[in-house]
């Protein structure tokens, strides 16, 4: 089998830069190098996710009277973050980054849609009432493509990013995240998000 490889751009949205609504501190400096790296012509596929919540979202703290951002509630059984309304549909912040070149990109996974679930992964949703993890489309789509390889950046590193990866190891692909072109929303985070990802056989690499 050929190998093929698709650059995976995760969530590079106005929304995670520093002065977003949801800011990720140093997001905006990810920017410039993702698109060089983009515009390289290394890769055979490239997709963009996009984070894109309709107004009221269940993610969103407003959504749960007396909670705030960043506080935690269970839903469906899981633990959910509640965030600052963020990536609402339609808005400046949940467009697509203007320094993301969109002639490079082959394609566009908007996640999070559903108003009653989350969605961190560009492959699966998070859990829904019946307790499943309903599919994007995006593995189906690269599959098709003929991917086998795929390079994960973006945004953010402990959430987005990493269930991205994770999933995308689980769909069977050789995954390689670009932890340099990442950042956190939790600094603190790093030790268990890498310890999560090598256990998912991620391989954690710098550009």
């Amino acid at each position: 089998m050929s190998i093929r490889t698709a650059l995976l751009v995760v969530d590079l949205q106005p929304d995670f830069m520093p002065g977003g609504a949801l800011p990720v501190a140093e997001g905006d400096q990810l920017v410039s190098p993702i698109r060089d790296l983009l515009m390289s012509g290394r890769f055979d596929v490239v997709v963009a996710t996009q984070d894109w919540h309709p107004p009221g979202h269940v993610s969103f703290a407003s959504s749960h009277a007396g909670m705030a951002p960043y506080d935690t509630t269970t839903l469906y059984g899981h633990e959910q973050v509640l965030w600052p309304d963020h990536c609402v549909q339609g808005t400046a912040g949940a467009a697509l980054h203007e320094g993301l070149p969109l002639e490079w990109v082959d394609a566009i996974i908007r996640k999070g849609n559903d108003p009653a679930v989350d969605s961190y992964s560009g492959f699966r949703n998070n859990w829904n009432v019946m307790g499943d993890r309903p599919p994007t489309g995006l593995a189906g789509l690269l599959k098709e493509r003929g991917t086998t390889h795929l390079l994960v950046c973006g945004l953010a590193r402990d959430y987005c990013v990493k269930w991205t990866a994770e999933d995308a190891a689980e769909a069977g692909f050789k995954v390689r995240l670009l932890w340099d072109l990442t950042r956190p929303v939790d600094r603190t985070s790093d030790d268990r998000v890498r310890e999560a990802l090598t256990a998912k056989g991620v391989a954690i690499v710098s550009e």
